[in-house]
């Protein structure tokens, strides 16, 4: 199966089925009716984003809150990054706890965040390309974040401090304590 679960519910790691041979490789990054019967429910992806970074590029954490939340199918198309996603349900039993996993054009794994989950990610390699697909149209007004290098949340973003790249609206997001009465 190519469905792997992660100690978070809802957040499954997505191994697709590669044919590879002289001529290059084949798979489907994604199947409306293969991730309805896996996830129990469909899921329509309605924006697709990309991004080009370069190594110590840290993204996030974001996410939208309410009837804007987003469910996204992250992949990487060249590089290394290291995805993290960061369960903010308020009524789950892994509510702060975060999941990281290395993603790389060679491994093609791929990762299904369910609504309810920060995001984010750093690049480990010289660049990395960054694609992911979300069932929600991004909405500014209800865009939320966290700060990245949070020591309550113990996030080894696996590139030194010396090195790490963010942008000023990430470094200046609130600590994740401050805003649980607002998730």
């Amino acid at each position: 199966m190519p469905f792997h679960p992660t100690p978070l519910a809802g957040l499954w790691i997505f191994e697709p089925c590669v044919f590879e041979d002289e001529r290059g490789y084949f798979f489907e990054s994604f199947n409306q009716r293969l991730f309805a019967e896996h996830l129990g429910q469909e899921i329509v992806f309605v924006q697709d984003n990309q991004s080009k970074s370069t190594y110590g590029v840290i993204r996030g954490l974001h996410f939208q809150r309410g009837q804007y939340a987003q469910a996204k199918l992250v992949r990487v198309l060249s590089g290394r990054v290291l995805d993290v996603a960061l369960d903010i349900r308020p009524d789950s039993p892994t509510f702060g706890q975060h999941f990281a996993i290395e993603l790389s054009a060679e491994n093609r794994l791929q990762v299904f965040i369910p609504r309810g989950f920060a995001h984010g990610f750093a690049v480990l390699s010289p660049t990395a390309e960054f694609f992911y697909k979300c069932d929600n149209f991004y909405a500014p007004q209800h865009e939320g974040g966290i700060y990245y290098a949070d020591p309550q949340l113990k996030i080894n973003w696996k590139i030194p401090l010396q090195d790490q790249i963010v942008s000023i609206k990430d470094k200046q997001q609130p600590l994740f304590a401050s805003i649980i009465n607002q998730l």
